[in-house]
């Protein structure tokens, strides 16, 4: 049965200019020695512990994991994670589809975040053509490139443009790769989808950005890094324009995902970091770790000796130290404690507000550490 869809071509997109946003990056962004604000003598005591697994893990080689929700970006914690990628201390960055396109925002526009409740109510949220366009051709180009999520916009912004093939090239790959690559057939009959669709003239495609010096996705890609991006279909503004094509960034997506279960099959003795992020991060980690055990296994050893150090707002009033609480106790449907629980190693749970934890650990850590 086939059922009525809504047509993405008939909206109204507007100017991305046009929009009041909330956050202007000048202003918002964060100095990586700004002192930060007060903090509980219980949290000062878990940043210490977790600047000292962090040292062990680098000096062993280990790997130290950071996944966060959009927040941190809106916040202006871009420089403050820059800082941590360049000294070595981090050596993954993960984030949503939100936080994949506040970066992009902010180092295109120098702003960013809307207000929603008045612009759903004129049908205007997510509306924006430069973000929507911008985004959904820079992932339709890198999942053709080969290139994960993160990555695809973090080349967008670094590179200031884009290479756009021709309508022949595309073409050619179909015809020529369907018997022995037909996924890289597909990402190229995806791409030739957009090129004719949108009218795209061949060649190189210049998209300034004048301030992607702030910008973490440009920094992991100019240093080496991976910075993962883990969207939900629907999650996000650029699934309102009509250049949205879901096999594209489902591409590109996977890639990212089986990165960073890459990166979580070698966490024994190394750290991950969960800032923010209720759903994304105990959701691919969960998955991650479960198929790092099961390649472990089958080599006759285990994944474990790591931390896991979770940071958020909200209270838990729960010891995890004595396993999960019983299903009548709301600390149970504290998803992100409730899954990292689960997952083995040593969880610490910190309650802050996730500017003050990230620069008082870069503080603890200091510079020049990571190898």
């Amino acid at each position: 049965m086939s059922h009525p869809q809504l047509d993405r071509f008939s909206l109204r997109m507007e100017p991305l200019a046009s929009r009041p946003s909330k956050f202007e990056i000048e202003s918002r962004a964060i100095p990586p020695d700004q002192e930060p604000g007060a903090l509980a003598a219980e949290v000062r005591r878990g940043i210490a512990e977790a600047a000292s697994r962090i040292r062990r893990a680098r000096a062993r080689g280990r790997p130290v994991l950071c996944a966060f929700g959009a927040h941190a970006i809106k916040n202006g914690l871009g420089p403050v994670l820059i800082r941590l990628i360049e000294e070595r201390w981090l050596t993954h960055l993960a984030t949503n589809g939100a936080g994949i396109i506040h970066d992009w925002e902010f180092a295109f526009a120098g702003k960013s975040c809307e207000h929603v409740e008045p612009m759903v109510e004129a049908g205007r949220f997510g509306n924006w053509e430069e973000t929507g366009r911008f985004l959904n051709l820079a992932l339709n180009v890198g999942a053709y490139e080969g290139r994960g999520y993160g990555e695809s916009i973090g080349a967008l912004i670094e590179r200031e443009g884009l290479s756009v093939p021709s309508e022949r090239e595309l073409e050619d790959v179909v015809r020529s790769r369907l018997g022995d690559d037909p996924l890289k057939a597909a990402a190229a009959a995806d791409l030739l989808w957009a090129v004719r669709e949108f009218r795209l003239e061949p060649g190189w495609m210049a998209v300034p950005h004048p301030w992607k010096r702030f910008s973490a996705q440009a920094a992991a890609l100019r240093l080496g890094v991976p910075l993962t991006g883990h969207p939900m279909i629907g999650h996000d503004i650029i699934y309102n324009h009509p250049m949205n094509h879901c096999a594209s960034l489902g591409r590109a997506a996977e890639r990212d995902f089986l990165i960073f279960a890459e990166g979580v099959s070698r966490i024994s003795g190394g750290v991950y970091i969960s800032l923010g992020s209720a759903i994304m991060s105990p959701m691919i980690f969960e998955k991650s770790m479960s198929m790092a055990q099961n390649l472990a296994r089958q080599r006759g050893e285990r994944v474990e000796d790591h931390t896991i150090v979770v940071v958020d707002l909200a209270a838990s009033s729960w010891d995890w130290s004595r396993g999960e609480p019983p299903e009548d106790d709301p600390a149970y449907y504290l998803r992100y404690n409730k899954t990292f629980s689960r997952m083995g190693g040593e969880l610490r749970f910190l309650r802050a507000d996730n500017r003050d934890f990230l620069l008082a650990l870069a503080r603890a850590l200091g510079r020049g550490g990571g190898s």
